[in-house]
């Protein structure tokens, strides 16, 4: 592409004359191309090739404004990547731009407006010109075209005409170029903004979701970052209610897969005749009244499929989970097209998979191809340090679903849940807690709010043989639970730049109850301030 006036250093087009019958059938065809053509770059070069083989001349041109109008682009035509840049009104092309006017130059060195700077130092010489404005559909002016160099003759009225055609179609269609451009860069930063956050918030999941300060816990928590950004398959063992699909959850949202969908199945609750329908989808017409519809995988494309208790699945749904694993295409009934997938599978079990092997009951191929990276969530016997930090976050969420104040559990009713088994684990320690919060009177859960389960243990804790010894022993339980709490809290205070509001909603309180905790525990900002809320910090 030219400057005003000023010629490209591309090579010259040799295409030869049209029939004008041909010309006009080329016109339409081209016209139809240009409003076609969604790529700017690709667009430009479209019009400047078609332009100098309608006209027959040797080179073509496309300047544009720049967004602050001070300065005309061109990036010269038919394959040069040279750009060039003028300010807006110099040039034959700037003066065009400008004024909205066409000029037809027959002696470009005799003409007064004409910059021979180009051609002095590309070595071409540019005889004669048309130039035409680009006008928008609002009626502005966005920029010029010009053809160089008639092969023969002098630019004549049809040539006019048809670069004026040219120009008007050119110019709506490099402005929708422009217009989806500038949309497909927004839509490219909204999705990188949106990967980030949805990051971000992967990242900050396993401490959201797996509380707990024991040494199991932070282990799974550093097994999960480092496995959530390899696209590989996991298999999580553990008892019911340990949290399994909260680690599932983990791993695709802090994995380069969080934008995508996160599709969960349990499988224990799948009939063996569903199985097929609800895993690969059905076809319409497969049996009366039947509706089309997409399976699990297919739903998971592009993100992660969760299989909570696969262990539960029959050997038969083993195998085609297999084989989709292997062949990584899904086939629906009905249908003989293979749809292929991008699916990552994470898979949970309560059972043990080993023992389920040698019965027969679990495929070897299967737990193979599923036990890449195996984690395992912890009971929460095994974590018994962790039970008053879990029993404190549940009782803040239960006080704030139901609309009640923060409670807490005495020293008494602690020791009772300290000292239960919990065979049902976390879920089952986050019912009791909704429990007690329903059946509490005041501030603080006493034993008898309670499940019966946990009383026969609360009596022991309470008739100690040694009066003196158990309240010791309930003072530095006690003590121990105050110290978590407080470290926990010093932990997320930090972490949230001393903000109390991102701060309760960290740790599951309402914002004054995290101030309660802070005058209780002593707690300030670095400096001895208190620490920020969030009007003062945007103060």
């Amino acid at each position: 592409m030219g400057t005003p006036g000023i010629p490209d250093a591309s090579p010259a087009v040799n295409t030869g004359s049209l029939a004008d019958g041909q010309k006009l059938a080329t016109i339409l065809r081209v016209c139809q191309r240009m409003n076609s053509e969604r790529d700017l770059n690709a667009l430009l070069d479209l019009v400047v090739v078609e332009a100098a083989r309608l006209l027959d001349c040797e080179r073509a041109s496309i300047f544009l404004f720049t967004p602050t109008r001070e300065e005309l682009v061109s990036r010269v035509a038919l394959g040069s990547e040279q750009t060039i840049r003028v300010r807006a009104g110099v040039g034959i092309a700037g003066a065009v731009a400008s004024t909205g006017e066409v000029i037809v130059v027959n002696d470009a060195y005799g003409d007064s407006r004409f910059f021979q700077g180009v051609d002095n130092n590309s070595g071409y010489r540019t005889r004669n010109m048309l130039a035409l404005p680009l006008i928008a559909a609002d009626g502005e002016s966005i920029g010029a075209f010009e053809v160089l160099n008639k092969r023969v003759g002098a630019y004549t009225p049809e040539d006019l005409q048809i670069g004026l055609s040219l120009a008007a179609n050119a110019a709506l269609a490099i402005q929708n170029a422009q217009m989806i451009g500038e949309l497909r860069r927004h839509r490219a930063a909204l999705e990188t903004e949106n990967r980030n956050l949805l990051r971000e918030l992967g990242g900050r999941l396993p401490a959201q979701s797996l509380l707990g300060l024991s040494p199991q816990i932070d282990a799974l928590r550093s097994m999960i970052e480092r496995v959530s950004d390899a696209d590989v398959t996991v298999l999580i063992t553990g008892e019911s209610g340990t949290g399994k699909d909260l680690v599932a959850r983990s791993i695709h949202f802090a994995s380069p897969r969080a934008r995508g969908p996160f599709v969960a199945l349990n499988c224990a609750a799948l009939p063996e005749t569903l199985v097929e329908t609800e895993l690969f989808g059905v076809e319409k017409g497969v049996a009366t009244g039947v509706e089309r519809r997409i399976g699990k995988f297919e739903s998971a494309h592009g993100g992660t499929l969760f299989l909570d208790e696969i262990g539960d699945l029959s050997p038969m749904a083993q195998a085609k989970i297999l084989r989709v694993l292997q062949e990584r295409t899904v086939e629906r009934i009905g249908s003989r097209s293979p749809v292929p997938i991008d699916v990552r599978i994470v898979a949970a079990t309560n059972k043990d998979v080993e023992s389920a092997i040698e019965k027969g009951q679990f495929r070897e191929d299967l737990y193979y191809r599923l036990n890449v990276v195996r984690l395992r969530t912890p009971a929460l016997r095994e974590i018994r340090q962790d039970i008053p930090l879990l029993a404190s976050y549940f009782l803040s969420e239960a006080a704030r679903e139901m609309k009640r104040p923060d409670l807490e559990l005495s020293a008494q009713a602690l020791g009772a849940v300290m000292a239960y088994p919990w065979p049902g684990n976390v879920r089952q320690l986050q019912n009791e807690m909704r429990r007690a919060t329903v059946c509490a009177r005041g501030p603080m859960i006493e034993i008898s709010d309670l499940s019966d389960a946990l009383q026969p243990r609360a009596r022991e804790t309470v008739a100690a043989p040694a009066p003196a010894a158990a309240r010791a022993a309930a003072k530095s339980l006690q003590e121990d639970v105050e110290e978590l709490e407080k470290q926990r809290i010093r932990e997320v205070l930090a972490a949230c730049g001393f903000n109390q509001v991102r701060t309760a909603r960290q740790l599951g309180l309402s914002r004054q109850g995290l101030i309660n905790k802070l005058k209780r525990y002593n707690i300030a900002a670095p400096g001895g301030a208190e620490p920020a809320d969030e009007e003062t910090s945007k103060a």
